[in-house]
């Protein structure tokens, strides 16, 4: 178990001699502990710079790639119109990128254990780059489809790289500050989304309108590319490891069984086959897991270590993930509706009122760290505390201000709501990733991005049945304030589950080697 619960750490996982001998074998260019700490600080390994310059540069287009989650929310009416787009189109515009890049995240993870993480962190950067242009130029509802799925598949080579490379680079404090950072990273590009959004197709740059919302991708990824080749190491698994072809398909397959039906079973009125597809994602899935364990145990190179789950931080915190993604991508996705059709304001007007979210997350991300130090497990409940009293107040505020109120009451609420996710985001991601072991960095962050991914999927389709059931296919606007409030109940009830489940965590962190 992690941290204090294992005496003398003789049941974890892995110990600090063997993060060592893992450390010295990520790279053929690495070959002792002192040129570990060598590359570390930028020296030996190939395409090495400062150790400071590799963070903001991975954080790029981590940021990057969580924006496209939401800013294209804001872009949907006027595709549909330029595109002449179906509700089918449109519906996988958004789903396509969701279930490629959720279905292809541990996959990816794995590839760059094994390949190299920087090689295959560019060529993801390279490939979302390239998908990013092709869907601002896209002529056709059905070309901006096959885009999307292709911007999926390569972010979820590219993502998973990211945060591998920031566990291997930063070691103790330092990677402590580094998940933290990314954490932060993934928050505010969720809560900025609509608001960069709205700020794009207001400019209408070159008279793009919704492309922007797409191309603005395009010169951050190629600057991002030739900075990662600069400066950013290159770091692998030992070198006897290769792809767990098997695995592979039968974590695909199960992952496509799960979301696919999670992301268009209520636009299709759900329909026999998205029940056959959930039914039958349990059985693929055990069945990985059971194929894993028994490659660990032949020494074969599974494509996850499954000895990860009987870290109590890993596997509690991987649930506690999942359901705080239900809880924020539902929330922002409902909010955005009820803020454009119960409020009747423009993309760029309700970007500007998920501002507080924004500045109340950010302000107690910048604390969360240190504030986990001092108490443990325990900054997670009170953030799950001042989520619930944020929401509390939201649902009291939208209750009695029907339509075409004042909407700047709403903003004590959002704020203490943003307050409330920025202290859990942040010391959640570093205490599942506290045993990160090298040889499987990617995997492990793979795994941890799509139950952020699954998560959100799953609450979506959670919130979305009793939103759209009390909405009742109505389109005036007077509808949506009790469809959103009937939405957050089911929100306060996803923060009281994650307080609740925090307290099985460890009490306090493992130190990180």
């Amino acid at each position: 178990m992690a941290g204090g619960d294992a005496p003398g750490g003789s049941r974890r996982v892995h110990s600090r001699h063997e993060f060592r001998r893992r450390e010295v074998e990520m790279s053929g260019t690495v070959t002792s502990a002192d040129q570990v700490e060598a590359t570390r600080s930028g020296g030996q390994a190939t395409g090495a710079g400062p150790r400071w310059v590799v963070m903001p540069i991975i954080l790029a287009a981590i940021f990057m790639v969580a924006l496209d989650f939401f800013i294209v929310n804001v872009a949907i009416p006027s595709t549909q119109r330029d595109l002449e787009a179906s509700p089918a189109a449109i519906q996988f515009i958004i789903a396509g990128y969701w279930l490629s890049l959720a279905t292809g995240l541990i996959i990816g993870g794995r590839i760059g254990d094994i390949y190299g993480r920087r090689r295959v962190f560019l060529i993801g950067l390279a490939c979302f780059t390239a998908s990013s242009a092709a869907c601002g130029l896209a002529p056709t509802a059905d070309f901006l489809v096959a885009a999307r799925i292709a911007q999926g598949w390569s972010a979820a080579l590219l993502m998973p790289q990211g945060l591998a490379i920031l566990g291997v680079v930063y070691a103790g404090a330092a990677r402590a500050r580094a998940f933290t950072a990314y954490a932060v990273t993934l928050g505010l590009a969720s809560v900025c989304g609509q608001l960069i959004g709205g700020l794009l197709i207001a400019a209408d740059i070159m008279n793009l309108s919704w492309r922007n919302c797409y191309l603005v991708n395009v010169p951050i990824g190629v600057v991002t590319f030739f900075l990662t080749l600069r400066f950013v190491p290159e770091s692998r698994a030992g070198a006897s490891s290769k792809l767990d072809f098997i695995g592979t398909v039968l974590v695909a397959a199960g992952l496509v069984a799960l979301v696919l039906p999670l992301v268009e079973g209520r636009e299709r009125g759900w329909p026999l086959w998205t029940w056959l597809m959930l039914a039958a994602s349990v059985p693929v899935l055990a069945a990985f897991v059971r194929y894993q364990s028994m490659l660990l145990a032949r020494s074969g190179g599974p494509l996850i270590d499954v000895r990860l789950f009987r870290e109590r931080a890993f596997s509690v915190g991987l649930i506690v993930t999942m359901l705080f993604n239900m809880l924020m991508g539902s929330f922002f996705l409902f909010l955005a509706i009820y803020l454009q059709e119960g409020q009747g304001m423009t993309p760029l007007e309700s970007g500007i009122i998920f501002t507080p979210i924004a500045a109340g997350y950010f302000l107690t991300s910048l604390y969360a760290e240190a504030v986990s130090r001092r108490i443990g497990r325990h900054v997670l409940t009170v953030g799950s505390a001042v989520m619930f009293i944020g929401l509390s107040i939201t649902h009291l505020i939208v209750s009695g201000l029907g339509t075409g109120g004042r909407t700047s009451v709403l903003v004590p609420g959002f704020a203490l709501a943003g307050a409330g996710m920025g202290l859990v985001l942040a010391p959640l991601t570093n205490t599942v990733l506290a045993n990160l072991d090298p040889e499987y960095a990617g995997a492990a962050s793979g795994v941890l991005a799509t139950s952020q991914q699954v998560g959100g999927a799953v609450g979506v389709a959670i919130v979305g049945v009793i939103f759209y059931n009390r909405l009742g296919g109505s389109s005036d606007p007077g509808g949506y304030p009790p469809a959103f409030l009937a939405g957050l109940v089911w929100l306060l009830g996803f923060t009281i589950l994650i307080g609740m489940l925090v307290q099985f965590l460890p009490r306090h962190r493992p130190e990180v080697p």
